[in-house]
């Protein structure tokens, strides 16, 4: 038996304690405490009134204590009469008609050649809709292999092919051969030449055709025939062909394939080659007169592009049958000349959460951890360096009936066999729990781990029921840090659950958050026949579904399983092997398992621009709520913010902001004073809780507006996109004033503030400055002058924010009628009540511009800086402006009339020179 210190001899309470932590116990008795409710609420109240009331008190007492000793009795035997344990669990049955000794027939092809310099990255995916149903699935393909894509409408005008001499796209996509084979001719011609010019392949996607009567058609311009809606069976690919690279020739898709129209192709001309098979499947109901087609039909057809120098690959049929993803994506590879190759090697892991989290009845036993070992033993065959990685929560060890008991203590036998990772003490949720206690529960893991011996020496955790990891609640990570010196974690919850192909990975507080994947097996899925959908459905995902396509599209995957999986039916156990086994049947995928903090490293270095996190609004997202701590508010994110640019009057408008008694602004930061500056520096990595903290909570959440200025947000490449990430429904509020004029201002406040550069070199000298200058100068020249390339910046936020979000203001009008400006922008905000700013701020005649009035003979103005008067600009730099920023606000001319905003005077003037 374990030591503990009186203290921490106070958390082991008995059994029962335990029962009622579990989700299935607190279910059953909360329905049964409803039922105890209803009981004393329909009890006869003249039946207890004659006896006194200690009586009472005293019955009322026993009758309760009764009825929870009923609700456990039923609840042990409720227990007691599920856990049908089998002798004999469930066993793979997928065997491969090649072994390992016939790979070298089949070895993957490397398509790289000197023709990949001059390809993109990209595919010009060409549909009709795309909210049908193949187009919708070809990118979701294409976003699952993190292919980078382009999506237009065949019945227009063809995008932009090439910049500067080079090729846009390394692959096209025609949703529809008949849409390639209809087009225009000018379209036509243009995209054939582009194709052949620079080598781009095309895939084509064949419908079957709705006439009755039309069941074979030849394509114009091709010689190739078409036969429509065939039903087919017993497909399998050519083992000859230079094509495949992920997928693995030489099996036998055995029976009727899904859908009953297909198409298939007949040629008579060298450019063909067949890369898929099938025969005929007879229809459902057999005239009297069929006759068995046992033809060799071909599905799939490459065209080398003999005929008409464009390479091509048809398909029959769209990609609800599953081979048909490898193959596309071998394809693309093949087509792009290795430009689009996803890689060979694919990194697993599979992780048990909790290995003594689990329900008296349903845990392991010293059979079952057997059969673990030799599972994994099994797997090391198949897998290089595999391990099951197992997490612990200590108090639950030895919870269970004797056998389970057992079951633990064969556990730790074997320890040294397993990785090993702490979980918190009682499996608590993380994000419900201040520092202070999640490192206590933390140790007292820790302790368990020192006193049976268990390996924890891989830096990697995971937080019960994600809690805490995304969104991230601070003190976890500092405790991991401080208690166990974690570096690396995992979830399946950033940015969200769903799609799970969009789930992504990145670095906070120097620990790596890896993506996890999702295998279909939970804490209630024990036993294969009560398996949600049946065997089918979880065998469906194993061989060709969901589980197949996580390893088929990340390099990296994590799996999540629990106790209950690997007892009862051990479902992990088949489930795995049978995928793994899969794997190896289809496909040319190597298969390895490294230590945690190598996994994490490689992760980031396969996919560096992940690490920096884009936090998202907890509250936008039910599923984030409910693992967020319950003392956080999003009320205290802003509701608009003003985003600049720089020394366009931002300052005054901030001051005329704060003087509503409906709009609240940010606290003061200590070091950028009233500018927070968090979507667009290093504060963005401390994270929202940091960034909430500068906000204070308002009284009244849907009629107070909280907001915060921060000048530098606007003509930086990451805010829109961080800020949308955040707060999608804020409103933005910039100023444009000329941006000569801008310029000149900023240039002449860095000369106040005793710059070197601006105080050595002259406005002219600093905005002519040629690349050869010095980097300090060059980069003084582009904080005066990039700002103003207004239409780039402003076009960056449309791209996250609609128009309607988004309020400019003539910087010159802000000057001259402020109060004016106030009232569009309270309308603009949709705020109450409205103020009428001609009593708030005045014109004062000393500082030449508005300020605040205190009382009837004095005001509040900016402070020294603001307001400054400097020399005007010369000739000679005046003209070289206006010539500089003439494209750029012509530019901007048409993007406000585009998206119907006010034209200001001074852009209206300064066109009309």
């Amino acid at each position: 038996m374990k030591n503990y210190s009186n203290t921490d001899k106070v958390l082991l309470k008995p059994v029962i304690r335990n029962r009622l932590e579990t989700s299935e116990t607190k279910m059953l008795c909360r329905r049964n405490v409803e039922r105890l409710k209803m009981i004393f609420h329909r009890w006869p109240s003249y039946s207890l009134r004659p006896w006194p009331r200690s009586i009472r008190k005293l019955l009322s007492i026993g009758l309760f204590v009764v009825v929870i000793v009923v609700i456990i009795l039923s609840y042990q035997l409720k227990i007691m009469g599920s856990s049908h344990r089998k002798v004999n669990p469930p066993q793979p049955a997928i065997s491969c008609r090649f072994d390992h000794s016939h790979k070298s027939l089949v070895k993957p092809k490397n398509y790289n050649s000197r023709d990949s310099k001059h390809v993109s990255k990209r595919v010009l995916v060409l549909v009709e809709s795309p909210y049908t149903a193949l187009a919708k699935h070809i990118i979701t393909i294409l976003e699952a292999a993190r292919i980078e894509y382009k999506i237009e409408n065949t019945g227009r005008n063809l995008p932009t092919l090439t910049h500067f001499d080079k090729s846009k796209f390394g692959v096209i996509i025609l949703e529809n051969l008949e849409a390639y084979v209809n087009m225009d001719n000018w379209n036509r011609q243009l995209l054939d030449k582009y194709c052949r010019d620079y080598k781009v392949g095309m895939v084509l996607f064949v419908h079957s055709v709705d006439e009755y009567g039309i069941d074979r058609e030849k394509v114009p311009g091709f010689p190739l025939i078409l036969r429509y809606n065939m039903a087919l069976k017993d497909y399998t690919l050519n083992l000859f062909s230079d094509m495949w690279r992920i997928t693995r020739p030489g099996e036998i898709w055995e029976g009727t394939l899904p859908q009953d129209d297909w198409t298939v192709f007949e040629f008579n001309h060298s450019t063909y080659e067949p890369l898929a098979y099938a025969k005929a499947a007879p229809p459902p109901f057999l005239d009297a007169g069929y006759e068995v087609d046992n033809r060799t039909l071909v599905s799939v057809l490459q065209d080398r592009g003999t005929f008409d120098g464009i390479q091509k690959v048809f398909f029959g049929n769209g990609l609800k049958f599953w081979l048909h993803i490898p193959v596309l994506l071998d394809v693309l590879s093949y087509l792009s000349h290795g430009k689009l190759s996803l890689p060979l090697e694919r990194y697993i892991q599979i992780d048990v959460d909790d290995i003594f989290v689990g329900i008296t009845g349903t845990r392991m036993t010293p059979v079952d951890v057997e059969a673990m070992v030799q599972a994994q033993e099994r797997l090391q065959r198949q897998v290089q360096g595999f391990k099951f990685n197992l997490g612990f929560s200590g108090w639950f060890y030895e919870h269970g009936n004797s056998l389970e008991n057992e079951g633990d203590r064969k556990i730790l036998e074997q320890r040294h066999k397993f990785w090993w990772f702490g979980h918190m003490w009682r499996h608590e949720q993380a994000h419900k729990f201040t520092q202070d206690h999640l490192e206590r529960s933390m140790l007292l893991n820790y302790q368990f781990a020192k006193d049976h011996d268990i390996p924890i020496y891989q830096q990697y955790a995971v937080a019960p029921h994600h809690s805490g990891v995304y969104p991230v609640h601070e003190p976890l990570y500092q405790s991991w840090k401080n208690v166990w010196d974690i570096r690396v974690t995992s979830t399946e919850e950033y940015p969200r659950l769903y799609p799970a192909w969009r789930r992504r990975g990145f670095i906070h507080k120097g620990i790596m958050v890896l993506p996890r994947q999702t295998c279909g097996l939970f804490t209630h899925t024990l036993f294969l026949d009560k398996y949600p959908g049946g065997r089918q459905h979880l065998d469906d995902s194993i061989q060709g579904g969901e589980l197949f396509q996580t390893f088929l599209f990340n390099p990296i995957n994590i799996y999540m399983t629990h106790l209950g999986n690997y007892a009862n039916d051990r479902l992990a156990l088949y489930t795995f092997e049978s995928v793994i086994k899969f794997v190896q049947c289809w496909t040319n995928l190597q298969l390895k398992q490294v230590p945690p903090l190598e996994l994490g490293i490689k992760y980031f270095e396969m996919f560096p621009e992940e690490r920096d996190p884009l936090w998202q609004n907890p509250c936008l997202y039910k599923r984030h709520l409910a693992i967020w701590s319950t003392n956080k508010s999003c009320d205290r994110l802003p509701k608009f913010l003003v985003i600049g640019p720089q020394k366009t009057g931002t300052t005054a408008l901030y001051t005329f902001l704060s003087l509503h008694p409906a709009i609240l602004s940010n606290y003061n930061s200590p070091d950028t004073f009233e500018e927070v500056q968090f979507f667009n520096g290093n504060n963005y990595y401390k994270g929202i809780d940091w960034y909430m903290e500068f906000f204070p909570i308002p009284p009244n959440a849907t009629s107070d507006f909280l907001f915060e200025k921060s000048a530098t947000y606007f003509d930086n490449e990451l805010v829109p996109m961080r800020a949308h990430g955040l707060i999608p429904k804020a409103k933005l509020i910039c100023i444009l004033i000329h941006p000569a004029k801008r310029a000149y201002s900023w240039y002449q406040h860095i000369r106040s503030h005793n710059d070197p550069t601006a105080l050595n070199y002259t406005f002219l000298e600093v905005v002519t400055a040629d690349d050869s200058a010095p980097r300090k100068l060059k980069d003084l020249k582009n904080r005066c002058l990039l700002p103003g390339i207004y239409v780039q910046h402003l076009s960056r936020w449309l791209d996250y924010f609609p128009a309607r979000q988004l309020f400019i203001i003539d910087g010159e009008w802000l000057k001259s009628h402020p109060v004016a400006v106030m009232h569009n922008v309270q309308r603009f905000l949709h705020i109450e009540p409205h103020y009428n700013y001609s009593q708030l701020i005045r014109f004062d005649p000393k500082k030449g511009f508005y300020c605040q009035i205190l009382s009837e003979d004095k005001n509040k103005c900016l402070g020294r800086g603001k307001g400054r008067l400097y020399p005007n600009m010369n000739k000679e730099v005046t003209d070289y402006l206006r010539q500089y920023y003439r494209k750029h606000n012509v530019a901007l001319s048409k993007f406000l009339k585009k998206n119907q905003y006010r034209i200001p005077d001074w852009l209206e003037e300064e066109l009309s020179h």
